[in-house]
């Protein structure tokens, strides 16, 4: 076990830590981009004090750091609101940024470099263009990466603002259009709770309802194949169900609700390796819920994916790794291509990024 994870897992442990493993921590969750979020662990479990003045100034960094994330953050929200003003859709927030704006514990000290928004593939062009007016602009101008985006993706090419050089994901679903399971977006966004009333004419702000939300992260995680932040999408994951499993009804209905979106693959990974990592307190009738039908795999795939997750899950560190995780991480990588496409296209894809896409940003650099 990392160092990191202990400290995430145990807070109260760090008291028997020597300014060495200090020292390691805080390698381990630079890499991790989890300083902030440790911080707030330890501030919730009360051991604030029992951490040693070396490591406390990096610390209080960190803290300075997440406060002024946060209020970025908020401002950024602001200058969407009243980009979409005209198109009159509620913005609903995704991952960090519905953390952070829902003020869940998810969200302190969660730092990200984009903020994601859900709209209906259907106003696509109409929320681009508004976007586009308030100074936002498309990225990856290569032809083959906007076709990429835009017939086969979930998402526009990801666009950025001109004068704050801030990045904004506008999606239309949360899986590609080329995966085999395809949650249907519009149950999503009719769940969607609100979290902010602007008034003044703004949309309002909303996020996921909570089941989707840990759905969405979970097929984030376990389904998208980079791992480089995967301990911290893993934390996020175990944070949501424990400020959720105190809500009415929240684990009855998270399983069900998996399965009506076509995600019990990813939601019981979520689970299995949050309850490992972290000691998440997930009923036991839940766990075997989400592992019934098609949410387990066979006993012998499900001992391979420990192996490989588990190493991905470790936090991006050389002192985490091991002789077997850059092979663990390749197969990760291509799980998550697999997932995302059929053979054949996924074929041409790696094909064209292998061997064309180096050739057209090389004649662009000599240019």
């Amino acid at each position: 076990m990392s160092i990191l994870l202990l400290a995430l897992r145990s807070p109260g442990q760090i008291a028997s830590f020597s300014l060495a493993d200090w020292n390691l921590l805080l390698r381990q969750s630079t890499s991790a981009n989890l300083t902030p979020t440790l911080l707030a662990t330890i501030e919730e479990a009360g051991t604030l004090d029992q951490v040693p003045h070396q490591a406390r100034a990096q610390l209080d960094w960190s803290r300075a750091l997440a406060t002024r994330h946060r209020q970025a953050v908020g401002f950024e929200v602001d200058c969407i609101q009243s980009a979409l003003r005209p198109t009159g859709l509620p913005l609903i927030l995704l991952k960090g940024a519905a953390y952070t704006m829902a003020g869940l514990r998810a969200g302190e000290g969660r730092l990200y470099g984009d903020i994601d928004i859900l709209v209906p593939k259907s106003r696509l062009d109409e929320v681009e263009s508004a976007l586009m007016l308030h100074g936002w602009a498309s990225t990856h101008h290569d032809a083959y990466d906007q076709r990429y985006y835009r017939e086969w993706m979930h998402e526009l090419p990801p666009m950025h603002h001109v004068r704050r050089q801030t990045n904004i994901d506008v999606h239309h679903a949360i899986v590609p259009e080329t995966a085999a399971a395809r949650p249907d977006p519009a149950k999503l966004r009719a769940a969607a709770v609100t979290v902010a009333d602007a008034g003044d004419g703004l949309p309002p702000v909303q996020v996921l309802a909570p089941h989707d939300m840990v759905l969405h992260s979970a097929v984030h995680l376990f389904s998208d194949g980079e791992f480089k932040h995967g301990l911290r999408d893993l934390f996020d994951i175990h944070r949501l169900l424990l400020e959720f499993g105190g809500q009415a009804g929240f684990w009855a209905g998270l399983a069900p609700r998996a399965r009506a979106l076509e995600l019990e693959r990813p939601l019981f990974y979520a689970l299995r390796y949050a309850v490992r990592l972290f000691n998440t307190p997930v009923p036991d009738t839940v766990l075997a819920d989400a592992g019934s039908g098609g949410g387990s795999p066979g006993r012998a795939l499900l001992a391979l994916m420990d192996r490989l997750f588990l190493r991905g899950l470790a936090p991006a560190h050389p002192s985490c790794a091991d002789a077997l995780t850059p092979l663990a991480l390749s197969m990760l990588y291509v799980r998550g291509n697999w997932l995302r496409m059929p053979p054949l296209l996924l074929s041409r894809h790696l094909f064209h990024k292998a061997f064309i896409t180096p050739r057209v940003d090389a004649g662009q650099v000599q240019q």
